[in-house]
């Protein structure tokens, strides 16, 4: 690409967006500026796209919009002829989100496929629930997650609700590179879509269906009754969806008194009072904690701008609060779930648990104390997505929980994706149920790590130089042709690599397929329990190290977990 050339052309070009227009006039001349920002193309991944607002071909723009959508037109048009085809689509309250949202809109009329719009910024579980709703063959999301404020991105969603998985992805993929220039995308204005019946806005009555069906998730019929002590819960949505939701949820289940923190609660796109609306990050509960030492609550809640993952961060009996981690906030709610079907006779024999393969071992015992069988997929909610739709949907199982350690969980399969709204109902009914009891949050998993065994994970990150992979390359090099045969001074039992789809049985050095998409990953597991996986970013030089033990006592598994790091680190020279 000759940048220089691409930057003209976009510039020049007569209908070029105003604002997009006076960014690119603003580096004229700025040779490293126009080389950024024309230098590559933002790609769309297995994962959608995510990236920096701006002009430019490796920024995200209405014309990267109206490309990629232009793509997953003729995707459909391809699978669906000329039939009804209908795509909903969501956004969240990012600066351009509404307007990218009906960018797509636009390209989608213009090639005579019906768009379902939410007239306000929206959950992105609420999106997988319109999808399956509507019976669409599609949906598109506008949102960056947990991103920073200055990025935006946009995700594509199955007939099934759940994300497009890599066949799907590679599909469009191909066809979005087949569109030759992004600056000529044809496009229906939206007043003559709506006049045509192209564009229709998604009725409040679905919101409210998908809230009703939340509530009646609700397990506490079992054990509640008036009088019983409430938790007290103060929530953020960080400035995000959650603030429309989350808040009648807590309205209309009884076990929670519900705070919020003001300044949050408004949907700002700039994101005044945080860095990063990231609900893994403690130092975004700064204003919760605060306003929950007023009220002594129980717990502090924070989702980010889309509501599809939950953070927490419970109340330690001494006035202060501790964050608690993915894992354990799931394996909580997992147990929860399952105890409560079993008391009350709604356990079905053939349920299943679904997580991800870097996700702790402690959710694995649970449900297999409990008779259930355990789903592992590779890394990404996507892919518990997809076993839904084979085992429940084409199957014969049925769909219990599902979650990974980065703060997603879903309950009720009727969405097909990690969901903030659900999660943040059901821990706050965890946290009630245990409070009956004279119990705070950490003292219930403390029960249950003296039930199954203290599990403790953590991660090591590795971010590399823009371009700069030969550190990742030699670990991965390292790893398939010469691994350490022993980790935390116990003997590897099991070796998976999930590219060649493998996995090795160490002591009988047998091999067995892995029935798994392909993957750039390498897990390893120890005769004790212990484990580490590997998983390079396949877009950015970056590198996660995912690692979990498990100890008889919490003293020493933390003391091992620690000897496991630097291990790790020291074997890989990271």
């Amino acid at each position: 690409m000759d940048v220089n050339h691409e930057y003209e052309r976009w510039r020049q070009h007569p209908d070029m967006d105003p604002e997009l227009k006076e960014e690119l006039d603003q580096i004229q001349g700025n040779k490293d500026e126009i080389e950024d920002r024309f230098g590559r193309r933002l790609a769309f991944g297995t994962g959608g796209i995510r990236g920096p607002m701006g002009a430019g071909t490796s920024r995200m723009n209405m014309y990267l919009i109206r490309k990629a959508t232009a793509g997953l037109a003729a995707y459909l048009k391809d699978v669906h002829g000329t039939g009804d085809i209908a795509v909903a689509i969501a956004f969240d309250t990012r600066r351009n989100s509404f307007r990218f949202a009906k960018e797509a809109a636009s390209v989608l009329s213009y090639q005579g496929i019906s768009a379902w719009l939410f007239p306000k910024p929206t959950p992105t579980p609420l999106l997988s629930f319109a999808v399956r709703e509507l019976k669409a063959q599609a949906g598109i999301v506008i949102t960056a997650s947990h991103n920073p404020p200055a990025d935006n991105g946009y995700k594509v969603y199955g007939p099934d609700g759940g994300q497009i998985t890599d066949g799907f992805a590679h599909q469009i993929m191909a066809r979005i590179e087949q569109v030759e220039d992004e600056l000529e995308i044809p496009v229906l204005d939206p007043a003559e879509a709506e006049a045509k019946g192209l564009l229709r806005w998604i009725p409040e009555s679905l919101e409210k269906e998908y809230l009703e069906k939340v509530m009646n998730l609700s397990s506490i019929g079992s054990w509640w009754q008036d009088g019983d002590p409430t938790v007290k819960v103060v929530y953020t949505p960080l400035h995000g969806t959650g603030a429309r939701h989350i808040p009648l949820i807590f309205e209309r289940n009884p076990v929670i008194e519900g705070h919020f923190v003001p300044e949050q609660m408004v949907m700002d796109a700039s994101c005044p009072t945080v860095k990063y609306p990231n609900p893994e990050d403690w130092e975004v509960y700064t204003m919760a904690e605060s306003i929950g030492k007023s009220v002594q609550a129980d717990l502090l809640m924070a989702t980010d701008l889309d509501a599809d993952r939950l953070g927490m961060a419970v109340h330690d009996g001494q006035g202060e609060y501790i964050p608690i981690t993915g894992n354990q906030l799931g394996c909580l709610m997992l147990h929860y779930i399952l105890s409560q079907r079993k008391k009350a006779g709604r356990l079905p024999a053939n349920g299943i648990m679904v997580q991800t393969v870097v996700t702790s071992d402690l959710g694995k015992e649970i449900a297999r104390s409990f008779g259930v069988e355990v789903v592992e997929t590779l890394t990404g909610f996507k892919y518990i997505g997809e076993v839904i739709k084979e085992k429940v949907d084409h199957g014969t199982m049925i769909f219990l929980f599902g979650y990974e350690e980065s703060y997603g969980y879903l309950v009720g399969d009727f969405v097909r994706d990690k969901d903030g709204i659900q999660a943040a109902m059901f821990a706050s009914e965890v946290a009630a149920f245990y409070l009956k009891q004279g119990k705070t949050m950490h003292e219930a998993l403390d029960g249950i790590y003296s039930q199954y065994g203290h599990y403790y994970e953590d991660l090591i990150s590795i971010s590399l130089p823009p371009g700069e992979t030969t550190q990742i390359d030699r670990v991965m090099e390292k790893l398939r042709n010469d691994a350490a045969k022993t980790v935390g001074g116990s003997p590897l039992a099991r070796v998976f690599d999930y590219e060649a789809q493998v996995e090795l049985d160490c002591a009988g050095k047998m091999s067995r397929p892995i029935p798994l998409p392909k993957s750039n990953s390498w897990k390893a597991v120890t005769e004790d329990g212990t484990w580490f996986c590997v998983r390079p970013s396949g877009t950015e030089p970056k590198m996660k190290i995912y690692f979990g033990v498990r100890g008889d006592g919490k003293e020493a598994a933390l003391i091992k977990k620690k000897h496991v790091e630097e291990e790790i680190r020291r074997t890989l020279g990271i």
